[in-house]
């Protein structure tokens, strides 16, 4: 007779394997670094190719802003991913709704790389650049959340915000990976042949690292929080419509003490690359080159602000890093109009430094503040409406101010920015929930 395990035994099993460290962050890094290079290659594009192949027109900021609000579109639809696979993390369970996730984003990047032109098929072009542009929306919306708690609910409670920093990595090496590919091609590649099919590569080739992706999600098992909370039977009907009438504090302050994190970002990547290639007098391969440089920065201190945030607690850091962006903020004009190559490359770095101390202990921040059975929503949520607030408009938004106005509303607008997240930090909801 075959010996049999009662469910809670097999249930045991299961989340000794679900806590080797291996797994967890590996699993975890992984599906956010390829869901960041999808999403990186096309911030790149929008500046350096869809202008002239989806949205040509004789006035080349007005192509630049029409390509830049197809890449607004992904933060519109990241909400929506984030309420889809949210609803199915906390009912289902994480592993399921990551997997769907990432292949959510990688036909949508994949199918970029085979769009013919306005110049082949007209108007039909942008539209299918935008249909593609939305789905990757949607699988971010999905992925980011569901990574996040992969990691920190295996996590020991001292040691929450340092498992939480490993998905926040995928987002400085997705980043390399996609400007380093862009850089390795107009290196070796004439402006005709990169326009005419290069730019179409990364795309293309990103089947491959979902393949990667896939395989390693499909390894993965449920966290420990999750299961428990089934065993207790905990679940709610519908996790959106329990956010909105239990967490209405945590939904709102959440968001807003995120919007700086987004901001801070895209104007040092999307913004500044297209300022200093069209105003600056920057080639695309230098803007590339001090772009990449600054990321090692954004790299380096995610790990050490997780490392302070165990210590001093995630929420005292947020606070002082955004403290030091609101004074960042007034330093803008100063650099970007020096003329100095190494005082434009000390302010990137500096401003991807600080995007480091914000965003590593971010992830683990908005997961405390819900409980488990609308964690996957909850967090989720909060981090892709502040995508919206905080950057879905915000390269648009800096350029128009920086061509109408100057450079010194730009970071006026990053200041006030960062005064609204220090407000909402500081009235947030301090409860942290059960792990």
């Amino acid at each position: 007779m075959q010996d049999f395990k009662p469910n809670f035994l097999m249930m045991n099993e299961q989340s000794t394997k679900i806590n080797s460290l291996k797994h967890v962050l590996f699993g975890s890094l992984i599906g956010t670094t390829i869901e960041f290079f999808d999403f990186y290659i096309f911030a790149n594009a929008a500046v350096l190719v869809f202008p002239q192949l989806f949205f040509p027109g004789t006035d080349s900021t007005t192509s630049t802003l029409e390509s830049l609000a197809t890449f607004s579109i992904a933060f519109l639809s990241r909400p929506l991913g984030s309420a889809v696979f949210g609803h199915y993390g906390d009912k289902v369970g994480r592993k399921v709704t990551l997997v769907v996730a990432l292949l959510t984003m990688g036909i949508s990047t994949v199918s970029i790389g085979f769009l013919p032109s306005y110049a082949s098929i007209g108007i039909a072009a942008p539209l299918l650049l935008m249909l593609c542009r939305f789905g990757q929306g949607v699988g971010l919306g999905g992925e980011w959340g569901g990574a996040v708690l992969l990691a920190i609910e295996n996590a020991p409670p001292n040691k929450r915000a340092w498992y939480g920093m490993f998905p926040q990595l995928g987002a400085p090496i997705g980043l390399l990976l996609s400007g380093g590919t862009f850089l390795l091609l107009t290196d070796n590649m004439s402006s005709a042949d990169f326009m005419d099919y290069g730019w179409r590569i990364p795309f293309i080739a990103s089947s491959l690292l979902v393949i990667v992706g896939f395989y390693i999600r499909l390894k993965i098992t449920e966290t420990p929080a999750f299961e428990n909370s089934k065993e207790e039977q905990k679940e709610v009907k519908v996790p959106f419509l329990t956010l909105i009438k239990s967490y209405k504090n945590q939904l709102i302050f959440g968001t807003f003490a995120a919007i700086t994190t987004f901001l801070v970002f895209y104007l040092m990547t999307v913004f500044t690359l297209s300022w200093a290639t069209s105003d600056l007098g920057f080639t695309k391969r230098d803007a590339l080159l001090i772009q990449l440089f600054s990321v090692l920065f954004f790299a380096l201190f995610i790990p050490i602000s997780a490392l302070v945030a165990d210590k001093i607690g995630r929420r005292k850091m947020l606070i002082y890093t955004t403290i030091a962006i609101a004074i960042f903020g007034f330093f803008f004009s100063y650099f970007l109009n020096s003329g100095s190559t190494v005082l434009v490359t000390a302010f990137v770095c500096m401003g991807m430094s600080l995007m480091g101390f914000t965003y590593g202990p971010l992830g683990t921040f908005l997961s405390e503040l819900f409980p488990t059975t609308v964690r996957y929503s909850g967090a989720s949520l909060t981090f892709n409406m502040a995508g919206i607030l905080g950057a879905a408009f915000a390269p648009m938004v800096a350029i128009w101010l920086a061509s109408t106005y100057s450079l010194t509303y730009v970071g006026l607008y990053l200041t006030i920015a960062a005064c609204i997240s220090l407000i909402s930090l500081l009235v947030i909801s301090k409860e942290e929930h059960k792990f």
